[in-house]
């Protein structure tokens, strides 16, 4: 089996390169990757001598437009790399006869209610980046191609920043730190993606009818706010030399740290259909970020 990779360079598409390498042959590029082939999504029409030269049995697409803000003052932009660009892969790849594995996210909803939202739920995007990922979903649909949608939300990984890394920073820096806590959801480790992704293309392959949207995340829910306590004390408790301890970090609302773009303040999804069918059993996010804070701390 062929499988490309698109965005190798991400934290997923990092992760998806150990994951995926077992399944089989595996070609991993980016917009930058050395050698004959880039794969820019900036250039969506380019992407088809790609695939038509390479002719992946399976097309993981790892790449995106991911920064929230700056989506809102260049949409095209993100339109180009959001959408577009898969829509040209999705319909390359049914035309190859390939299975497309593509991460959406939970910002195509509008966060209101408490409840997690399963994957029939009503879209109502808040901002540019969840309408262009919405419009990637749309137009993987539409072209026909046996594909893979993993809805995911708040996610992490060992390699390059992230929101944990953030917090230990600032905590060895203050006395005190403020910390939103009226959005809810669960962190979801880019090697929990990649794993799911590596099972979920074995599945297909057996069993094309599995193809659909799914969503994925770790079990579990928490707050911003929650997050940062989890990750202080866990620092501490390993020796951490931080200024700021659990109880110093002070809950705050959204609308304390106004942005460009609107987040969703129910980021809930319910992940019944993904265990269901493909035969799993999403762990606790709690496990995979202390993990994580292990693997890049040392401790």
């Amino acid at each position: 089996m062929k499988i490309l990779l698109l965005g190798c360079g991400g934290q997923v598409g990092w992760e998806l390169q150990r994951a995926l390498a077992p399944l089989g042959t595996l070609t991993s590029l980016d917009f930058i990757t050395p050698g004959p082939w880039q794969a820019d999504f900036s250039q969506p029409e380019a992407l088809r001598p790609l695939l038509r030269a390479l002719a992946p049995d399976v097309i993981v697409n790892a790449a995106a437009h991911t920064a929230v803000d700056k989506a809102e003052s260049e949409p095209e932009l993100a339109r180009t790399l959001n959408a577009t660009a898969p829509g040209v892969i999705a319909q390359e790849a049914a035309i190859l006869g390939a299975l497309l594995v593509h991460y959406s996210t939970d910002y195509v909803f509008d966060g209101s209610g408490t409840e997690p939202r399963d994957e029939d739920a009503p879209t109502g995007p808040l901002s540019v980046y969840g309408q262009t990922k919405l419009e990637g979903e749309q137009a993987i649909r539409l072209s026909g191609a046996t594909h893979l949608i993993l809805r995911t939300s708040w996610v992490y990984g060992a390699r390059g920043g992230n929101f944990a890394k953030t917090m230990l920073k600032l905590a060895a820096e203050r006395d005190a730190l403020s910390v939103i806590d009226d959005q809810h959801g669960a962190p979801t480790g880019a090697d929990l993606l990649a794993d799911v992704t590596a099972h979920g293309i074995r599945a297909l392959r057996h069993n094309p009818a599995l193809a659909g949207t799914y969503h994925c995340v770790a079990a579990g829910t928490t707050t911003w706010h929650d997050y940062a306590c989890f990750v202080i004390q866990w620092a501490r408790a390993h020796g951490m030399p931080l200024k700021v301890a659990p109880q110093a970090v002070q809950a705050v609302p959204t609308s304390h740290y106004p942005t460009p773009a609107r987040r969703p303040l129910n980021s809930r999804l319910d992940t019944t259909r993904l265990q269901q069918a493909f035969g799993l059993q999403l762990p606790h996010w709690q496990p995979g970020v202390e993990r994580m804070l292990a693997e890049f701390t040392g401790l």
